[in-house]
């Protein structure tokens, strides 16, 4: 069929209408399709605007809310910028004290140590004021906040607070053990040993450092450690001198039965310690201590010193006195204790100077009970010499006719005590003695005891020559003792005192028992050698020669038994002895010479002498000046000091003061 062109055109239209109905139903099926989707979108989109709306109006609340503590906030801004700056500087000064005070140098490293504690202060008061206000918010949040355990913001504050709490704690304890600092004092400490141990702190700045560094630890109530470490440190340095000094004999043990003699050669030792150890080394510990402590008061470095004072050794060289002291009664025992009282004195004023203070009272009553030990000691000991001496008068002479040991004694030990120094110092004892007993003082106490010693001496001599059984030893004895006495003393301190008239009396007392001496021995001899009986020839030879050799022979035989009889005694010195042989000589050798010439014609010189004369003039002088030069000298050097342990009657109460034997 034949379609016409309209036909065909209306076809065209409605095929174009169909596809347009086709694409109009596909979009609408997509519509629908979107439309769908947008409503479970609006759905959700509603959902999601409910929430909103209830959180926009809970943050309109909370705005409100947080508006009203804006304020306090706002003030806790600026000390919370102070807080960050000053902590800052806090960590940085840290860093700085982690280094050792010589190494960053210690004048700034104090500094830094103060800088910090001033930080640390400033860092308190700031986070004080910080907290203050967060007190404030939190305490709002809290009544505020819905559920305040969960609250974000109130969390935060919080933790703020307790992390400001926590600096401001250290800021506070910055000068407590275990703060913030304790390291930094720690180093300070080790250099404070340090410097007190250098070789040359004595001549250097560093007592001056000393005092830098106990300023900061008093600011932080680390005063008393400091004293602590410095006396310590002072005390090991006084008691490493003292044994570099060789005083080992302080440890000496010394009992009441102790004779002084045992710790003689230690006494000039002790004096001198002594005077070390006040006028040197405790003055420069006193001056230091004045130096170090002297900002905070006489009383602290006066009980530092005092401290090292009583703990450095000194006390044990102090000590030593006291054994002295407890040694047994002796007449040495008085020299000693003199001389202690003389060290003692000599340092009066250093101790009062030193030991003055209400800290030193234990050395002060040590050294008054020393003082008062000595004076008592030497007060008995000198007013027993003369009873003691008397004692001596019961014992026995000499066998040898010699110069008992007392004599000797007792005048070297008046020559002592009459030194100018014994002497003056035994008379302020003395007076010091009889001031402290009420008893009133006389003038020329020692020299009139010393006379009356003396005196007693010449009794004891008178009595002990009567005991002799030999009239010419007796009489050799005594002169003896006053040749001595004249000679000896003469020149001397005890010589001046006694004066001349008492060194003439004993020098005529010598002359006049020599010339007793010598009649009642050697004089004697002379009756062999008598010319009764006997007739000359011309020429001069005697008649009865036998009678001459008898009686030669008899004059030679007491000779030899004299010569021998006094071979055993003893002149006091060689000039005695001189003396003694000049004067047998002068008796005898003219007589025995003259008789061989008159009668034994031909024996004139030694080498003449036969079977029937033994002696020659020449011989016999030279046997005569031999007699005593063996026994020269025997005691003539012996010492007071070595006249200790005779045992005699008063051994037990004055064993130093010797028998006559």
């Amino acid at each position: 069929m034949v379609v016409s062109m309209e036909e065909s055109h209306e076809i065209l239209n409605l095929r174009a209408a169909r596809e347009i109905l086709k694409s109009s139903i596909e979009k609408s099926r997509n519509i629908s399709t979107s439309v769908d989707e947008t409503g479970s979108r609006l759905k959700i989109t509603r959902h999601n605007l409910a929430f909103l709306q209830a959180a926009v109006k809970n943050m309109a609340c909370g705005c409100a809310l947080y508006h009203e503590i804006r304020s306090h906030v706002d003030r806790a801004i600026g000390p919370s910028c102070a807080v960050l700056k000053v902590l800052d500087v806090v960590y940085e000064l840290q860093d700085s004290l982690d280094t050792h005070p010589r190494a960053a140098g210690l004048s700034v490293y104090l500094t830094n140590i103060k800088r910090l504690q001033e930080s640390l202060k400033l860092l308190a008061g700031n986070c004080r004021l910080v907290i203050l206000w967060l007190e404030d918010v939190l305490q709002f949040l809290k009544k505020n906040a819905a559920d305040y355990e969960d609250d974000w913001y109130l969390v935060q504050v919080t933790k703020v607070t307790k992390i400001l709490v926590e600096l401001q704690g250290k800021g506070e304890s910055f000068g407590q053990d275990g703060g913030f600092l304790s390291s930094a004092f720690d180093n300070l400490e080790t250099e404070c040993r340090h410097l007190l141990t250098d070789a040359s702190f004595l001549h250097s700045s560093s007592p001056s450092q000393l005092q830098a560094i106990t300023e900061v630890f008093a600011a932080n109530n680390r005063l008393e450690k400091c004293m602590s470490i410095y006396a310590e440190i002072r005390i090991a340095n006084a008691r490493a001198t003292f044994e570099a000094l060789n005083i080992d004999y302080l440890d000496i043990k010394l009992s009441e039965a102790a004779s002084v003699q045992t710790v003689d050669g230690y006494i000039d030792q002790w004096d001198k310690h002594m005077e070390f150890a006040v006028r040197h080394l405790l003055r420069e510990e006193y001056r230091l201590c004045g130096e170090v402590y002297k900002e905070f008061g006489s009383d602290v470095w006066m009980n530092c010193f005092a401290t090292i004072a009583s703990q450095c050794g000194f006390i044990d060289i102090f000590d030593f006195g006291n054994k002295i002291c407890k040694c047994k009664k002796e007449a040495m025992k008085l020299l000693k204790l003199l001389k202690i009282f003389s060290t003692l004195d000599k340092l009066r004023l250093d101790f009062n100077d030193l030991f003055g203070g209400k800290f030193c009272i234990k050395i002060q009553n040590q050294t008054r009970d020393l003082v008062k030990k000595v004076v008592d000691g030497v007060c008995e000991v000198f007013w027993e010499l003369l009873v003691q001496v008397e004692l001596q008068r019961e014992s026995s002479p000499p066998p040898d006719g010699s110069i008992p040991r007392l004599v000797y004694f007792v005048t070297e030990y008046c020559n002592q005590l009459l030194e100018d120094e014994n002497s003056s110092i035994l008379i302020r004892v003395l007076e010091i003695y009889q001031v402290w007993n009420q008893v009133k003082f006389e003038e020329g106490i020692l020299s009139n005891e010393i006379h009356n010693i003396m005196k007693a001496v010449e009794i004891n001599l008178e009595t002990w020559a009567k005991m002799f059984n030999d009239t010419a030893l007796s009489y050799l004895f005594m002169m003896n003792n006053h040749w001595y006495l004249c000679n000896n003393v003469r020149g001397t301190k005890l010589g001046d005192l006694l004066g001349s008239s008492w060194l003439w009396a004993h020098e005529e007392s010598a002359e006049y028992y020599a010339a007793l001496y010598m009649r009642e021995s050697w004089k004697k001899l002379l009756v062999h050698l008598c010319e009764e009986g006997l007739t000359f020839f011309p020429g001069g030879r005697a008649i009865d020669r036998n009678l001459v050799k008898k009686r030669i022979g008899a004059f030679c035989e007491a000779f030899d038994n004299m010569y021998k009889k006094q071979s055993k005694w003893v002149p006091s010195d060689k000039g005695l002895s001189w003396k003694i042989s000049q004067l047998i000589v002068e008796a005898i050798v003219p007589h025995y010479k003259s008789y061989l010439q008159r009668f034994m014609p031909g024996i004139e010189h030694e080498t003449d002498v036969g079977n029937d004369v033994k002696y020659s003039a020449e011989s016999l002088e030279k046997l005569i000046g031999s007699l005593f030069q063996l026994k020269l000298g025997r005691y003539s050097s012996s010492k007071c000091t070595d006249l200790v342990g005779v045992k005699n009657a008063a051994a037990n109460h004055f064993s130093s003061t010797p028998a006559a034997a």
